[in-house]
């Protein structure tokens, strides 16, 4: 069933030109897109906001979810058999601006009130400007009361626990840690597939349609820990490993080998620098920016260059 068949495609993402997003994605990452400012690129995604599609080969210009539609559900690996929907979304962020405090629902709340998944994440500072922060949970526990009032009176930010970044460092984001970016943050996100946030404030600015942009604050009381981040993770030998996905970061000067056995389908997101990939007779150039997805039992590959990648499993 393997063997043959087995896939490594480069994929083409889908973007979100939000109001406070940047441009270097377009000039450092070399993504195709001819807005004024890309916000976000959607670079493993079957999430129908923004599907990601084959950039080359013989199922060029298809959907990432058209292709596991033809090739069958073993593509995917064992672990996500039972899934009804394809688990993963991958993206990078440039804010140029400061992004919403929001907050995203476990998967029981996100299913009863919203149809899909909860959300837990992870943030990978790719990049940021001197004094980029993030705020990441509260500087102490308050009440549900005083979170609410807060809200009311635009004082969320005092109580906000606002954490200074630098390139390399990595935030877990469990549902219902209230947490945003600040403008300056160059950011890999990978997370559960889907696109259920609950924004608590966002200072007042307005759409392009000249309205303030929708609060959701009946529904972030409800899902929102009003206390401080956990900082006693343990991801043992992994970047991140958790219920849903385990990254690892890699820095290859040289070859690394690797193997992607029939459990899950991996994803190989390109941070710096340039090589190539190669499983059995197929190889590809890869280089910053790139997002490649490899199916469930493709093998041994290699990675050849000078790169830096995270490589995400289910």
């Amino acid at each position: 069933m393997y063997g043959e068949e087995m896939s490594i495609l480069k994929l083409s993402p889908a973007g979100k030109d939000y109001l406070w997003g940047g441009t270097r994605l377009i000039t450092e990452y070399k993504k195709q897109f001819t807005w004024d400012k890309l916000a976000e690129t959607w670079e493993l995604s079957c999430h129908p906001d923004g599907p990601c599609t084959i950039a080359e080969g013989e199922f060029s210009g298809k959907t990432l979810l058209e292709y596991i539609q033809e090739k069958g559900a073993t593509v995917l690996g064992t672990k996500c058999q039972h899934m009804e929907q394809f688990p993963l979304l991958i993206k990078f962020i440039d804010a140029k601006n400061d992004l919403s405090i929001q907050v995203h629902p476990s998967d029981e709340y996100a299913l009863k009130n919203e149809g899909q998944y909860g959300k837990t994440e992870v943030w990978y500072i790719m990049d940021c400007q001197p004094g980029a922060f993030i705020y990441y949970g509260f500087k102490e526990s308050i009440s549900k009361e005083e979170f609410a009032e807060r809200i009311q009176n635009k004082t969320l930010l005092e109580v906000l626990n606002k954490v200074e970044v630098k390139k390399g460092d990595v935030y877990f984001i469990e549902p219902g840690t209230i947490h945003a970016i600040s403008g300056g943050n160059l950011i890999a996100e990978i997370q559960q597939n889907s696109n259920v946030t609950y924004r608590v404030y966002d200072y007042g600015r307005v759409g392009a349609d000249g309205k303030e942009r929708e609060l959701h604050i009946d529904k972030a009381k409800a899902v929102t820990k009003c206390t401080s981040p956990r900082n006693d993770y343990n991801f043992g030998s992994h970047m991140v490993n958790c219920d849903y996905f385990t990254v690892d970061k890699f820095v290859i000067n040289g070859k690394m080998s690797g193997n992607v056995d029939t459990t899950s389908f991996a994803s190989v997101l390109v941070l710096e620098g340039n090589g190539t990939i190669q499983a059995g007779e197929q190889m590809m150039e890869i280089k910053k920016g790139d997002s490649i997805y490899m199916d469930a039992g493709t093998g041994e590959f290699q990675v050849d260059g000078k790169l830096e990648i995270l490589v995400t499993r289910v």
